[in-house]
């Protein structure tokens, strides 16, 4: 009876633990997709919260993109305003004036463009006379040969008269366009003059020879590295740059007797690049009367507060970018390229 017993009992046992071990196995798979359901629940969780932050970037940099565009046409309104009044509003005879401050090159505020339109608009305004008001180092000759040019074909038409002013300074390209002017004034202590070309740079070759650098530079044309302040000049070349400065000089000198006519002094340092005070730039003939810029205005129409400034504003959204783009270039160690002539119409 006991065998018995046992012979049934065996089979019983492995039946529980058969269902003991699904049990488990079913507890385990139940863990393992809890577990997977909750992780693809958090995926779920991060994607959207991924997608909602990308979603409030964009928000915000559409807002962002709106708000520009309205400052840009707000600006651009302000601008069309200020860009150029005339003599709206001017009671009485007045002088048409047009500033000249800083260095005269293409991306300047004393660009040929802008004092060109100033000079027009001065011109066929009603003032009485228009004024070069010179505050200036000069610049490249290009720029000043436009505005020489422009002031001698106004000076020839004949309509009103048209004088320069110098302040503090009048030199070299500036002066070059002050010439052409039909009278030029400046102070006593006034600089005028600098009736000269020059280009300066620099020899490195020596430099990256010493820090083990080497230079590949391809041309075709076996002067088209002239000025590469990494190579040496040969003699060739430096009489050829030579000429090219002699000849912009000649042009120089040209203009400012044209302009000036015998009113200059045969003296043989008037064009050796020199600068002068006012007081000596008259007695060599380049100034023809001290006087201050109130003084020029007073005589002319006998109040010195009676004046337009005709000279172009600036636009305010070009200065910003102009900025922005510098200092942009600043950061990545970037150099911008300009369009700046080698040579310089200007007092160093």
């Amino acid at each position: 009876m006991s065998n018995e017993r046992n012979e049934w009992d065996e089979p019983a046992g492995g039946e529980r633990m058969a269902k003991t071990q699904a049990a488990s196995d079913a507890s385990g798979a139940a863990a393992v997709s809890e577990a997977q359901a909750r992780a693809t629940l958090i995926r779920l969780a991060e994607e959207m919260l991924v997608e909602r932050r990308r979603s409030r970037r964009w928000r915000l940099f559409f807002r962002l993109v709106k708000l520009v565009i309205w400052l840009v046409i707000f600006a651009g309104i302000i601008w069309a305003v200020m860009r150029y009044d005339g003599d709206a509003g001017v009671v009485g005879p007045h002088v048409g004036v047009v500033e000249i401050d800083g260095v005269i090159s293409d991306d300047s505020e004393a660009s040929a463009e802008r004092i060109i339109e100033g000079l027009d608009a001065a011109w066929t305004s009603s003032a009485q006379a228009v004024v070069l008001h010179i505050n200036s180092p000069g610049g490249t000759p290009v720029q000043a040969q436009r505005i020489y040019a422009e002031v001698m074909r106004l000076r020839d038409a004949g309509d009103k008269p048209i004088y320069a002013v110098i302040e503090d300074l009048g030199a070299s390209g500036a002066y070059y366009v002050a010439s052409a002017a039909e009278r030029i004034y400046a102070s006593p202590s006034s600089l005028v003059g600098s009736i000269g070309v020059i280009h300066a740079g620099f020899g490195l070759e020596g430099a990256i020879d010493k820090l083990g650098i080497e230079r590949r530079v391809f041309t075709a044309g076996e002067n088209k590295d002239l000025l590469d302040p990494f190579r040496p000049v040969t003699p060739r070349q430096q009489a050829f740059w030579q000429q090219v400065l002699d000849t912009t000089h000649r042009q120089f000198v040209d203009a400012v007797k044209a302009g000036r006519g015998d009113r200059l002094a045969d003296d043989p340092e008037l064009f050796s690049g020199l600068v002068w005070s006012g007081e000596q730039a008259m007695s060599l003939g380049l100034v023809d009367e001290l006087q201050s810029f109130d003084q020029v205005i007073r005589a002319q129409v006998g109040d010195a507060t009676a004046y337009v400034d005709y000279t172009p504003k600036v636009d305010p959204l070009e200065r910003v970018a102009q900025r922005l783009g510098v200092v942009a270039a600043s950061f990545l160690g970037l150099e911008l390229e300009t369009s700046r002539s080698p040579l310089r119409y200007q007092l160093r």
